[in-house]
């Protein structure tokens, strides 16, 4: 194991150790923060439950109220994309018992088939979902299609950047595709994977403005000698704060994702620590 890798891992642990050791919770935060009716600085904080695959979908909807959330960004495996009207009402029930709201959900991906396309907007419109996070092929009938419902539907493509190689790896190949299109075509910002293409995410969001229309944020450190590792938000070489302030700016309405990609069986610990990594980020940008 690389010493770098160690020392994140040390620093992890020293964490969460020091925390319980003065009685501060930030391994509770539903009870550290309480008192705070806006903790998110006015932000709608979700977790983009692929960082819970590990459990089935009301075990993860069950750990998301336990972390003090009420927004959710779901993907496949949580809640199944089904129009079917029983199957939306029990989505919709079982987010209601939780106490949580859908507000995105993906990543899915869109090619020039409208019947597919429709699929997606149709569930995504019975679940009163704000943005679909996509993945679209890179054609001119594929965004003409989705140029068209999106204005049919009123529900905003978030295009995600999946990092190096990936169709959208740059916020070039973001900004080719999205201009002159719909208002409503625009972005997923994946923090972790543009610092893994080595962008500056804080620039991305200046550069994409009002097409920002979801966030998933990720930390990423680069090791000496080379390589990158996903970490904890808040330990890697994400600017937090900038990223959030260049958010207000926009005065941004959308999801605010957490996106946790490492220890998919026991991610619970870690994810504490990045909500309150996020929290104390809000109190710098005031």
């Amino acid at each position: 194991m690389d010493s770098a890798v160690r020392s994140l891992g040390s620093r992890r642990k020293f964490l969460q150790w020091t925390a319980a050791a003065a009685g501060v919770a930030v391994l509770s935060p539903v009870v550290g923060f309480a008192a705070d009716p806006d903790p998110y600085g006015g932000f709608k904080m979700c977790i983009q439950s692929y960082s819970l695959r590990g459990f089935d979908g009301k075990t993860a909807m069950q750990h998301t109220q336990k972390l003090g959330l009420k927004y959710w960004e779901s993907f496949r495996n949580h809640i199944a994309m089904d129009t079917a009207p029983e199957k939306i009402e029990a989505a919709k029930a079982m987010l209601k018992e939780h106490g949580l709201t859908l507000l995105a959900f993906g990543v899915e991906g869109f090619n020039d088939n409208e019947g597919a396309a429709r699929k997606a907007f149709d569930f995504a419109k019975a679940m009163g979902v704000m943005s679909i996070s996509a993945d679209p092929q890179k054609n001119k009938a594929t965004f003409d299609l989705l140029d068209k419902l999106v204005a049919e539907y009123d529900i905003a493509i978030a295009i995600h950047n999946h990092g190096p190689k990936a169709s959208y790896d740059k916020v070039t190949d973001v900004q080719t595709w999205v201009k002159d299109r719909h208002p409503k075509i625009g972005a997923c910002v994946d923090t972790g994977h543009y610092l893994r293409s080595d962008e500056d995410a804080v620039e991305v969001i200046e550069k994409l403005g009002k097409r920002v229309f979801g966030v998933h944020l990720k930390d990423v450190k680069n090791l000496p000698g080379g390589g990158k590792k996903f970490t904890i938000l808040g330990e890697g070489d994400l600017r937090l704060a900038d990223c959030l302030k260049a958010l207000k700016k926009l005065d941004y309405k959308y999801s605010l994702s957490l996106e946790y990609e490492e220890s998919p069986k026991d991610p619970i610990a870690d994810i504490e620590l990045c909500l309150k990594a996020v929290r104390d980020a809000v109190k710098k940008i005031g």
